[in-house]
């Protein structure tokens, strides 16, 4: 019996004597990949169905504060943690699933710039003619980095913002940017582009993305059961994969 196989048999146990549950999920898109691999497999488990609204923080924001009902939000730690204090939700309930850096992408088959020393990376910032970021995590610590790099004024004609839920990837496989900044995991794999190499370490964040049960949640227990199954030994080697580390 494969991993995978053994970790599905052991949640449809514990889930033989509930019945099926439709779960509706709000996630950011930092682990969307990994996530579309397991849900399959934990529904097969399970007999629960999962529904997803991937979108982008700015837009995810927005959604709960219109008063859009879900069972689950996966999102960056300290935006659940302020979702608690929201009273959005569910106190206790946040659970880490994954932790990504930041990483430069290029269009594939383009030069890829030297960026392993704070120096190097700032003379890409400087030399590159246009440059992608997002409205998330990475996109807020972005900004602030081209101004603790003191390289704002240069660079700030050269940026392009990609829409909430529109990935930095789709701006550089389009080439509409020389190169790109996005998390690990959205710009590693991403069709037409090119993974350069994350951050100079003295200069990297760590994002955490995390999950929440939502205040009122219909589903709160099968929400659970999906948390369990995402952050289990299988599902860290799925997040691995894609440049992530697990919890």
């Amino acid at each position: 019996m494969t991993p995978f196989a053994a970790a599905a048999a052991g949640l449809l146990l514990c889930s033989s004597m509930a019945s099926a549950a439709e779960i509706n999920v709000l996630s950011t898109q930092a682990t969307e990949d990994t996530y579309r691999e397991l849900v399959p497999q934990f529904e097969k488990a399970t007999g629960h169905r999962v529904t997803t609204l991937f979108t982008g923080t700015v837009n995810v924001k927005k959604r709960l504060a219109d008063g859009e009902s879900y069972d689950m939000i996966i999102m960056a730690g300290p935006d659940i943690d302020a979702l608690v204090k929201a009273g959005k939700v569910m106190p206790g309930s946040r659970v880490d699933l994954a932790k990504s850096g930041i990483a430069l992408g290029v269009p594939k088959g383009a030069p890829k710039p030297y960026i392993s020393t704070v120096a190097a990376l700032k003379m890409t910032l400087l030399n590159a003619k246009s440059i992608g970021y997002s409205t998330g995590p990475s996109g807020v610590y972005f900004v602030s980095l081209i101004e603790n790099l003191g390289v704002a004024d240069e660079v700030k004609r050269k940026l392009k913002q990609t829409p909430s839920g529109v990935f930095v990837g789709a701006l550089i496989a389009n080439r509409e940017v020389e190169i790109g900044f996005q998390q690990v995991s959205e710009i590693a794999t991403f069709p037409g582009v090119d993974f350069v190499a994350p951050l100079p370490a003295e200069v990297q964040l760590t994002t955490v993305f995390s999950s929440g049960i939502i205040v009122g949640a219909k589903e709160a227990n099968a929400a659970r059961e999906l948390v369990k199954y995402l952050t289990s030994p299988q599902a860290g080697e799925a997040f691995k994969k894609r440049g992530m580390e697990p919890g």
